[in-house]
């Protein structure tokens, strides 16, 4: 009984030295080093208010608390981004990023388009999912979503994931919408639904609640549909956008397309890294979610939370990535996408 004990105990200092001498590694190589956060689009962007949060606070939490500087990386929707990120940013644990939550339906439909697999990314966590909301000026022809059946809508589509939804909901539904490319973000786009370029345009519920609470509060827009497959609490009564499926099929099409909402803003990171570096940002990012300041700028920002896990966030794109070829085929006409 005392060998086992002495067994015991000599295994668990040898585990406890070899933990002590992994961090103190960690620690070298962060100390003195700059973590690049890339994100996929401009300022004044949902994606961008969630990364410079995270980007503020996750550096005291890696080893050696590296500094953490931001890049806007615009560019087609962020396609751009993932592929700097894929194939040129570094792969040893100092760069960081947030690109479209639609990375990986733009892979499955346009396989060209993305230069990599974006299963093969690292996933660090999710800070929420994505409550996003079809918005029309209250002078626009079509005041309730299902007024497009009949009246034309257009929209501002400055994102790739946008795009793709209102694609898919015109093909398949036989909505009246005109698409609108060209617009670097949701600032620029809202800013042509006031001169009355285009009528609506998507955007996340609290960034437009947070960015403008008089445009709710004087009825000077109508939110059409929540453009993701989880209601959000604080729109009761605004309909999904998988409420306008007449049936199951048009339905599994909607959540196939709709469906990475999930995803939401996401950090993630370059693949063929260390398992020690993914291990060592997944478990920052963690602490970040629970970190006070962050928590402090979330609340006064009126944003919302909903973290996830690095590791369920891998396996949920995984598993995601798992669509009959027919579904896709499908998806791709309908979205727009030419070969």
């Amino acid at each position: 009984m005392r060998m086992r004990r002495g067994f015991a105990f000599g295994a668990m200092t040898a585990g406890a030295l070899m933990l002590m001498q992994a961090q103190s590694i960690a620690q070298e190589f962060y100390k003195n080093r700059t973590v690049n956060f890339i994100i996929g689009f401009s300022v004044s962007n949902g994606y961008d208010m969630y990364s410079r949060a995270v980007a503020r606070q996750i550096g005291k939490y890696l080893p050696g608390k590296p500094n953490v500087v931001v890049q806007n990386m615009p560019g087609a929707g962020s396609i751009a981004a993932i592929n700097y990120l894929y194939n040129v940013a570094s792969k040893d644990g100092t760069v960081l990023g947030m690109v479209d939550q639609a990375a990986l339906l733009t892979q499955l439909l346009d396989p060209k388009t993305i230069r990599g697999d974006v299963t093969k990314f690292n996933w660090i966590g999710r800070v929420t999912d994505n409550a996003a909301v079809l918005y029309a000026w209250h002078t626009a022809p079509v005041q309730k979503m299902t007024d497009a059946f009949d009246k034309e809508l257009i929209i501002a589509t400055s994102g790739q994931n946008s795009r793709m939804l209102q694609a898919l909901l015109k093909n398949l539904l036989g909505l009246k919408l005109r698409l609108l490319n060209g617009y670097q973000g949701a600032a620029e786009a809202a800013l042509a639904m006031e001169r009355g370029e285009v009528h609506a345009l998507t955007q996340p519920f609290p960034i437009l609640r947070a960015e403008k609470p008089d445009w709710i509060r004087d009825r000077k827009i109508n939110i059409l549909m929540q453009a993701g497959v989880d209601s959000h609490p604080d729109l009761k009564g605004v309909p999904l956008v998988t409420d306008l499926a007449r049936n199951a099929e048009e339905r599994a099409m909607i959540e196939f397309v709709a469906g990475n909402s999930r995803v939401g803003r996401s950090v993630m990171s370059p693949p063929g890294q260390p398992a020690e570096r993914v291990a060592e940002l997944r478990k920052a990012f963690t602490q970040t979610m629970r970190d006070p300041e962050f928590l402090d700028e979330i609340r006064r920002d009126k944003l919302d939370l909903a973290p996830l896990t690095g590791e369920d966030l891998q396996a949920f794109i995984e598993r995601s990535a798992n669509i009959s070829p027919d579904l896709i085929a499908r998806a791709k006409v309908l979205a727009e996408f030419k070969e």
